[in-house]
């Protein structure tokens, strides 16, 4: 078993190598609109269809859909539930995620991109007496980001967001922090820290206050086609099933339509 996980591995990298850009590393022809959780000024561009799934613990799988509708402008729609992959019975989200966003100001040399948006997805399990994901979705948010040149490149990233799942209480406004650092034309390194302002009231069953620390890589394996691995809440702060490092996969395919 552990050849055989040396040989795909193996073939990854070098696939990774062989082939033309998706989202990630010093060649990436595309921009990242998330990190892992977190939103960041990135945009599709104007006739660009982007498909990204995401595989979580306890099953969850989350599939989305964004459109480049017009220049520096985007929308799209996405769906999951819990328990989707395993045995018994999904447990369905009760309504699809709705995400748009508008870049006001692309980045220059002195300057960060910022983009204004809304996004209703969460991560994870969704509790219908509080309304909300285990993870929550950001809401309204502001982001901004800047990329520097640094053996290759890396980028840095800053979010402001109000998500209106408040109905356990915790209603305030919360910040993310990320950066990425690209390795070689095709693999990239990220990292985020959501410091969980609005899931923190040590009455409340989720959050203990340490907030979500999440890392990945990510490897453009094709023209387009992006495949990433993540570690997530490496502080623990999760009360419900509390486990370090939760493993998850995210697939991304982008294509132009006109």
């Amino acid at each position: 078993m552990k050849k055989f996980f040396i040989i795909i591995i193996s073939f990854v990298l070098t696939l990774a190598s062989a082939y033309s850009q998706g989202s990630a590393g010093q060649d990436a022809k595309f921009e990242y609109r998330s990190l892992i959780d977190m939103p960041t000024a990135g945009i599709l561009e104007k006739g660009y269809v982007g498909e990204t799934t995401d595989v979580l613990p306890n099953g969850v799988v989350i599939a989305k859909l964004e459109v480049g509708v017009f220049t520096n402008v985007s929308f799209g729609i996405s769906y999951g539930g819990s328990n989707i992959i395993g045995s018994g019975s999904p447990g369905w989200y009760k309504l699809p995620g709705v995400n748009f966003r508008v870049r006001l100001i692309n980045e220059s040399e002195t300057f960060p991109a910022i983009t204004l948006g809304f996004d209703s997805q969460g991560k994870g399990e969704y509790y219908d007496t509080l309304n909300r994901y285990a993870i929550k979705s950001p809401g309204f948010f502001a982001a901004a980001s800047k990329n520097f040149g640094f053996l290759g490149y890396m980028s840095l990233h800053g979010t402001l967001n109000y998500s209106l799942e408040s109905k356990d209480g915790d209603d305030f406004v919360n910040l993310y922090v990320g950066v990425e650092k690209t390795i070689g034309p095709n693999v990239s390194l990220i990292s985020e820290y959501n410091f969980a302002w609005n899931d923190n009231n040590p009455a409340g069953k989720f959050g203990n206050g340490n907030g979500y620390l999440n890392v990945g890589i990510r490897w453009a394996m094709g023209s387009g086609f992006t495949l990433g691995f993540d570690l997530r809440d490496l502080l623990n702060n999760k009360k419900l099933n509390p486990s370090t490092a939760d493993r998850a996969l995210r697939m991304e395919y982008i294509k132009t339509i006109f």
